[in-house]
């Protein structure tokens, strides 16, 4: 039997979804976007905790909304009318990841059974934020089960106006040598950054088969033709799979060793000034996704 426990304290304020033997679990943190800080399927860990990184420079599995990625110095124009998002990177002078990456969400549903755990939970946005003045509920459900684990996100407009928006992840994951790691993602189109990470063109981009990671420095966008990326990796393969029909790939290598950031989105950065896979959300309707991890370990 899977169970759910919700670990509150002081300094913590988590939920954890595990099965009957403890070998795979989840650790969701409420108060950071409810992001996912902790995975483990089969006794093979492949996400975790990053310290001595912080949450608030990583963004580790942050859901990023109403934008991935970035926007340039913060602006964009919509529907003829300008707004200025607030600046959360100095260093670009760029909006980063959305609006809800450091919201706190309560829990709204939750279910046990002898074959998977779910629990449901919700940021409602009442207060119209700068830069993004729309109100909007967003419901994350995260069920955990033998093969891994199934996220679905779920957006309502709950403001009078329809708003422009993209949604992305951003999970990090580990591996005993991400030297001896590869990826598997089918694209032939990759984006060209400039050097405050902002999209510039689309180019061709002819991929390796697989696409070894060896000693790559990444921080790359690639447009795919499919919907489900694999990483192999010396004791896990694991598989990322989105419902999206519009899906780009993010690929970072942050400085911490052996680990890679594996980031589906729906759009790119600076998505609200070139459009590319932006979606306008209209009154009273909703959106939803999946994105799934399925995990064989070795």
């Amino acid at each position: 039997m899977y169970k759910i426990e919700h670990i509150k304290d002081s300094q913590s304020n988590h939920i954890k979804l595990t099965n009957s033997n403890t070998s795979s679990y989840a650790k969701i943190a409420l108060n950071d976007g409810a992001s996912l800080q902790e995975l483990c399927i089969n006794n093979t860990v492949i996400i975790e905790d990053l310290s001595p990184l912080q949450y608030s420079d990583m963004y580790a599995s942050s859901i990023l909304f109403p934008f991935a990625n970035r926007i340039k110095d913060g602006f964009y124009t919509y529907n003829n009318q300008d707004y200025q998002l607030e600046i959360n990177q100095e260093e670009e002078n760029n909006a980063i990841h959305g609006l809800v990456y450091n919201k706190t969400f309560k829990i709204s549903n939750k279910n046990t059974s002898k074959n998977e755990a779910s629990i449901q939970l919700e940021y409602e946005e009442l207060n119209r934020p700068k830069g993004f003045p729309f109100t909007y509920t967003i419901r994350l459900n995260y069920i955990l089960n033998k093969d891994g684990l199934k996220l679905n996100v779920l957006l309502e407009n709950t403001d009078s106006e329809a708003f422009p928006f993209t949604l992305g992840w951003h999970p990090y994951f580990i591996s005993k040598n991400l030297y001896e790691s590869s990826l598997e993602f089918d694209s032939n189109k990759k984006l060209i950054l400039d050097d405050k990470l902002i999209t510039t063109r689309v180019k061709d981009f002819k991929n390796e088969e697989p696409f070894k990671v060896k000693n790559k420095t990444l921080d790359d966008c690639f447009i795919l033709n499919t919907n489900t990326v694999k990483f192999t990796t010396p004791s896990y393969d694991m598989e990322i799979y989105t419902s999206s029909s519009e899906t780009f790939l993010q690929l970072f290598t942050p400085s911490r060793a052996n680990t890679i950031a594996i980031e589906p989105m729906t759009g790119v950065s600076d998505s609200f000034n070139n459009k590319i896979g932006l979606q306008i959300l209209e009154p009273k309707k909703t959106y939803s996704l999946d994105w799934e991890i399925k995990c064989h370990t070795k």
